[in-house]
């Protein structure tokens, strides 16, 4: 099946074919195109233009819209879930989940958008403001662009085009080039709502035509999820426009010896395996006290030994294929690298094609690769510790920052890591991998710049501005 372009509120063809392939088996899933310089810009031209119609969009309106397209999506739900497992190898009880978090995503930012922020500012606190009074009300900034990555292909797109909504905005998205169809079919849906043509287009691209998005002035706020290392590049390249960056990390939890280790043990071997590990928050070092150290282990062994291996699109599969081969080869390497430096496998450690073993290791050190850096796959690394303050300099022995899981139900543990943890959020038991819509989700460090969670992500993707007046 052909997926065509979304431009300025028209489905188009192109010149160049995109092949999406599923990354289980190979098999040809659908089509698309990568959009050419000249379809970006005419997606920028419909996007400028309706901008004045966005911002004065009645909030009843951009209410009834959101609402519709969450609906819509409701009734296609199978049907959707069936296209993102196939193209992101994503086992299908995990899509229906995050077509699901879609449609949150799009009702929260409905309800969001009828308390949109203002303030009435006293101004005579000094006698120079007497007889004034002023207000604060924020404004869309105007068009956004939005760059999505594979691993969560309609949800993160989505976290980016419902908060251009309710702000007010029209926004332009770039999706994965390997992952673009659920996206598209997302725009079939909201093309049959209320929304102004040109408030939305969707171009899978490539990186040249892409970088567009981060250079041109004409957008007004640019928001990628992706690696560290384009992030920042494009932050530094992004000129005067505002910037929000999601950028993954080398998530860590902490088991106390005052935790219930059944529950962290299930939470850590959900969080640590999920998708192949191909969440930025995946669970990828676990420090266990050591009293409870030798019991943590063997019931994680024995957890992950029961991981269903399979096709995506069965619904009892557990972990499948990684997006491509390339990626697999690049953690199968950096297991084997810290392997030869002295790291031990506790289970797993093997790779056929794209598919990589649900992996424990142990003895890892800070320097490996699997610890220092984002691994992006399945694997797990579990150290010991004696004192809780010792866990929580390990963990925050990081370049990043995003979210930890703490598992204990001493208060005075849970209270000391909330205080002294270097990360944007700390889940007191329950993994770092943990995440519903509405809360505010980002990190610090190398973990990314500013927040999105929609309440959050429609702020940033406004301004404020002061009226003041004679009273």
């Amino acid at each position: 099946m052909i997926y065509k372009l979304y431009i300025g509120g028209k489905f188009t063809k192109g010149e160049q074919i995109l092949n999406v392939y599923n990354p289980f088996n190979n098999t040809l899933v659908g089509q698309t195109y990568i959009a050419e310089k000249e379809q970006l810009e005419s997606a920028i031209i419909a996007g400028k233009l309706v901008e004045k119609e966005m911002k004065l969009m009645p909030i009843y309106k951009r209410y009834e819209i959101l609402q519709s397209i969450a609906k819509k999506i409701l009734e296609r739900k199978n049907e959707m879930a069936e296209i993102l497992a196939l193209e992101s190898g994503k086992p299908l009880k995990y899509a229906l989940g995050e077509i699901d978090r879609s449609i949150q995503t799009f009702t929260v930012a409905s309800e969001e958008c009828k308390r949109l922020p203002s303030e009435y500012f006293s101004i005579d606190w000094t006698p120079a403001g007497h007889g004034k009074e002023a207000l604060i009300k924020y404004f869309p900034v105007g068009l956004v662009a939005g760059i999505a990555p594979f691993n969560f292909p309609l949800n993160l797109a989505v976290h980016k085009i419902a908060p251009a909504i309710a702000a007010g905005n029209p926004i332009i998205i770039k999706p994965a080039r390997s992952t673009p169809l659920s996206t598209l079919v997302l725009a079939q849906i909201i093309d049959q709502t209320d929304l102004p043509k040109g408030a939305l287009s969707i171009l899978p691209m490539d990186r040249e035509s892409g970088n567009q998005l981060v250079t041109d002035p004409r957008f007004k706020k640019l928001s990628f999820t992706g690696s560290p290392e384009v992030g920042w590049e494009m932050k530094r390249n992004a000129g005067n426009k505002k910037v929000t960056l999601e950028l993954g990390g080398n998530a860590g939890v902490i088991v106390s010896k005052y935790a219930d280790i059944g529950n962290a043990v299930q939470k850590s071997v959900a969080g640590g395996f999920a998708y192949s590990g191909q969440v930025c928050i995946h669970v990828q070092r676990i420090y266990v006290q050591e009293d409870i150290f030798e019991d943590f282990i063997k019931q994680f062994k024995t957890l992950t030994s029961k991981l269903k291996e399979g096709n995506p699109n069965d619904m009892d599969t557990d972990i499948s294929s990684m997006i491509d081969e390339n990626n697999a080869i690049r953690v199968e390497n950096w297991v084997n690298e810290a392997v030869s430096s002295g790291a031990k496998i506790l289970f797993g450690g093997n790779r056929k094609g794209t598919f990589y073993e649900p992996t424990i290791m142990t003895d890892t050190k800070k320097e490996m690769k699997v610890c220092s850096l984002e691994i992006f796959g399945p694997v797990v690394s579990i150290e010991r510790y004696k004192t809780f303050e010792e866990a929580i300099a390990l963990l925050n022995d990081s370049d990043y920052g995003l979210q930890a899981g703490v598992f204990t139900d001493n208060i005075k543990e849970i209270n000391y890591a909330f205080e002294n943890l270097e990360v944007g959020g700390v889940v007191n038991n329950d993994v770092p991998t943990f995440r519903v819509d509405h809360m505010p989700y980002g990190g610090i460090k190398n973990s990314g710049f500013g927040r999105e969670g929609v309440k959050y992500a429609i702020m940033e993707m406004m301004e404020p501005k002061l009226l003041v007046k004679e009273k």
